[in-house]
């Protein structure tokens, strides 16, 4: 008798086991990660296959920005993450065997116990003297200095040759990072500073808050020559003379006050008013009213009109520090000025140091000047 055989042991057939699928996806850090800089780059891969969809929500439910690749075996993060928060990954992949294979996971980012922001001057659009210094002032005390200078950078047109030095301003309880050039700008340079801090791990669970950036320009070559042995100031431009005024310096050379003495030494103009009042009890005047008045440093060494002294501006040093020039030769130069033009003032005992002010870079010697950042 014939007919068709059975299956083994005279039992139905057994169906063979499906194949696992053979897309592999990993990630970098790996899904579930958490304490992640909101900084940190973030891959997603697929091996043997490819990404079919990929979404990284934000808790809110918005998408981040993310770009695959144009093969599309990987995801890359192309912007930063929020603090303290955790991100919903969800996707899938195909593999090359057509099977299908589900991206799904989070990321939380670190709660950070602190973050710096910073500040940088000169601000956007700013035409500043050539003389005038970067400055990078931070919220807190700035942990880890080495890691900041490498997240810090400046570009100039043309190249300029300067450097980075921690400095501790006047007013200030820690240190700015300061970039000045080795010798003053150029006229006309344009430059482009960052500070990208944002999300890097400074230390003591501290991390930084911000990115922040400055376009500015160096405007025309203006620098002053004060001479108090002269009893003059001479204003040059582009190296040539454009004016010279008779004027009065401190007498503490004279009378034996260093308190009186005008420092020597190149200082900055910081500011100006047009009207301003003056104080110093211990010398017995207070809240008088001077005119013209630009500021060259922090110590209350100003630029202004003072009508008492012209009959010794040019002749005789009798002011408390401040150089005086009389109300139209006051007037003329102020209408000149602008922020971080340099005033050389030569020829008295006293030099500017750190205890004078708040932008004392200038008087810090180029060779020590390089020493101060880097460390």
């Amino acid at each position: 008798m014939t007919g068709a055989c059975a299956g083994p042991l005279g039992g139905q057939a057994v169906p063979a086991a499906e194949a696992t699928p053979i897309a592999a996806v990993t990630a970098s850090p790996a899904l579930g990660g958490t304490d992640l800089s909101p900084a940190q780059p973030v891959t997603i891969s697929v091996a043997r296959g490819t990404i079919s969809t990929l979404t990284l929500t934000s808790p809110t439910g918005a998408e981040v920005k993310g770009t695959l690749s144009p093969d599309r075996t990987s995801w890359t993060l192309a912007e930063p993450l929020g603090y303290g928060k955790t991100y919903s990954v969800t996707g899938s992949a195909t593999g090359s065997d057509g099977k299908a294979v589900p991206i799904d996971g989070s990321y939380t980012t670190v709660s950070p116990a602190d973050k710096i922001t910073s500040k940088i001057s000169p601000g956007d659009n700013a035409v500043v003297g050539v003389a005038a210094p970067v400055i990078i002032r931070f919220g807190s005390a700035p942990a880890d200095r080495s890691l900041i200078e490498q997240h810090v950078s400046i570009t100039t047109t043309p190249k300029v040759e300067g450097a980075w030095a921690w400095i501790t301003h006047d007013g200030d309880t820690w240190p700015s990072l300061d970039w000045r050039p080795k010798d003053y700008w150029p006229a006309g340079t344009t430059v482009h500073v960052s500070s990208d801090l944002y999300g890097l791990d400074l230390g003591g669970g501290t991390f930084g808050g911000d990115t922040v950036t400055s376009d500015f320009t160096i405007g025309r070559n203006q620098v002053v020559k004060a001479d108090a042995n002269a009893h003059t100031m001479v204003v040059q431009q582009n190296g040539v003379t454009v004016a010279t005024y008779d004027a009065s310096y401190g007498s503490g050379d004279v009378i034996g006050d260093p308190n009186r003495v005008t420092r020597s030494g190149t200082h900055i103009v910081m500011d100006k008013k047009e009207t301003t009042t003056m104080s110093n009890p211990a010398y017995g005047y207070t809240d008088v009213t001077e005119h013209w008045a630009v500021r060259i440093s922090d110590n209350g060494e100003f630029i202004h009109q003072n009508q008492a002294t012209v009959a010794d501006q040019g002749v005789d040093n009798v002011s408390h520090g401040c150089i005086n020039l009389s109300a139209q030769d006051a007037q003329a130069y102020f209408q000149t000025a602008i922020y971080g033009d340099p005033v050389e003032v030569s020829g008295t005992s006293v030099q500017l140091s750190p205890a004078d002010g708040d932008i004392y870079d200038w008087a810090i010697p180029w060779s020590e000047w390089t020493t101060l950042a880097g460390n």
